[in-house]
C-alpha cells in the first residue's frame, strides 16, 4: 500500500503556479515506482493560506506546497529567496541554490522550526505588475495601494506605495473591488489565467523586484528523518526534475501569452528610466537595513554574489562580443 502525504498547496491548481505542485506530485510518483503518492490540497483546504508553514512545522499537516517569501516573518532570509530584486536570472540562482551553498543555508534555518525545504520550482523574472493607471515616474507610486510581497514591498513603501499582501486566490477581486490600484502577482502563463488583463491594462517591465522566484515542498521534518537513504534521493531526483521542466517550457511561452493577452487588450510597458533608476537606489537601502539587521541575511548574500561572480567570469570568457 502506498504512503501518503497530504500537501497543502497555497496555489490554487486553475494557474502554472499550484499546478506545478501537481507536477512534482507526478514525479515523485515516478521516482518511487508509487510508492509515495502526494496528494495536494486546494488553499484554505486544509489550513488558510498564510498558515501552511506553522502547520507543517508543528506537525498539524504532512507538507505543503508554497512560494518561499510568504514565510519571511518566520524565516527572514526566506524573502530572499523568494525574490531578489536585480538579482541573478533563474539559471545562476538554481546554480547557486544546488551547487553555490544556497540550499544548506535555507535547509540550517528551516530545520530550526523542524521543516525540511526542497526547492523544487524556479519561476523566471516575473513583470513588474498589473496597473490601471499608466506609470509615469516615480511619483506615481506616492499613495497607490498596490498588492507585492517581500523585498519588492519593502522598496515600494520607500517610494510612498502602500503595499498589501494579499493571497493569490483574492488578488482578482481586490483589483475589481478597488482595494488595490495595482497588482504584482507572477509571470504572463499565471496572470493570463488569473485575468488580471481584465481590470488592470497596463502590464509593466521589467520585474525588478524577483529576477528569480523559488516556490518549494515542505514537509514535517521528523516525516523526512524517518525516511530511508533511497526515498530521500528519490524526493531530490522528483524536484531536480521539475526545475529542469520548468526550464524547458517558460521562457519562450511568455511571449505567446503576451501576444495573446495584447489582443484582448492588455497593453506591454516598460517602467521609464527616472522610476528603474528610484527603484534601484531604494533597494539599496533596503538591502543594507535587512544586511544590518539580520546575519544570516549578509552570508546568504554575500553567497550568492561570489557564485554569481564566478558564473560572470565563465561567460565573459566565452563571450563573442
Amino acid at each position: 500500500m502506498a504512503d501518503k502525504l497530504d500537501v497543502a498547496s497555497t496555489f490554487g491548481t486553475n494557474n502554472l503556479l499550484g499546478q506545478m505542485g501537481n507536477k512534482f506530485a507526478e514525479n515523485v510518483a515516478v521516482a518511487t515506482g508509487g510508492e509515495l503518492e502526494l496528494e495536494l490540497h486546494e488553499p484554505g483546504d486544509l489550513v488558510p493560506t498564510l498558515e501552511v508553514f506553522d502547520a507543517v512545522a508543528s506537525g498539524a499537516i504532512d507538507a505543503g506546497w508554497d512560494w518561499m517569501g510568504y514565510w519571511s516573518g518566520t524565516v527572514p532570509v526566506a524573502q530572499f529567496y523568494g525574490g531578489l530584486p536585480f538579482g541573478p536570472t533563474s539559471e545562476v540562482s538554481s546554480s547557486w541554490m544546488w551547487n553555490g551553498g544556497g540550499i544548506e543555508i535555507i535547509r540550517r534555518e528551516y530545520a530550526k522550526h523542524g521543516v525540511m525545504v526542497f526547492p523544487c520550482f524556479i519561476e523566471p523574472q516575473e513583470t513588474a505588475g498589473w496597473y490601471r493607471e499608466e506609470i509615469t515616474g516615480p511619483e506615481s507610486y506616492d499613495g497607490m495601494k498596490i498588492r507585492i510581497s517581500g523585498l519588492g514591498a519593502k522598496v515600494l513603501t520607500k517610494l510612498g506605495a502602500s503595499t498589501q499582501l494579499v493571497p493569490g486566490g483574492e488578488t482578482y477581486l481586490a483589483l475589481e473591488r478597488g482595494r488595490v490600484d495595482a497588482a504584482d502577482f507572477a509571470i504572463p502563463t499565471v496572470d493570463e489565467a488569473m485575468g488580471f488583463y481584465e481590470i488592470a491594462k497596463y502590464n509593466y517591465f521589467p520585474g525588478w523586484h524577483q529576477s528569480a522566484s523559488w516556490f518549494s515542498f515542505i514537509m514535517n521534518k521528523d516525516i523526512y528523518d524517518s525516511y530511508s537513504d533511497e526515498r530521500k534521493a528519490q524526493l531530490h531526483l522528483a524536484c531536480q526534475a521539475t526545475i529542469q521542466y520548468t526550464f524547458n517550457r517558460l521562457p519562450a511561452e511568455q511571449m505567446d501569452v503576451i501576444a495573446r493577452m495584447a489582443d484582448k487588450g492588455a497593453i506591454t510597458k516598460r517602467l521609464p528610466d527616472s522610476v528603474m533608476e528610484r527603484l534601484r537606489e531604494a533597494w539599496g537601502e533596503v538591502l543594507a537595513e535587512e544586511m544590518a539587521a539580520k546575519p544570516v541575511v549578509k552570508e546568504m548574500y554575500e553567497s550568492l554574489q561570489a557564485h554569481q561572480a564566478k558564473v560572470n567570469a565563465w561567460n565573459a570568457l566565452q563571450s563573442n562580443d
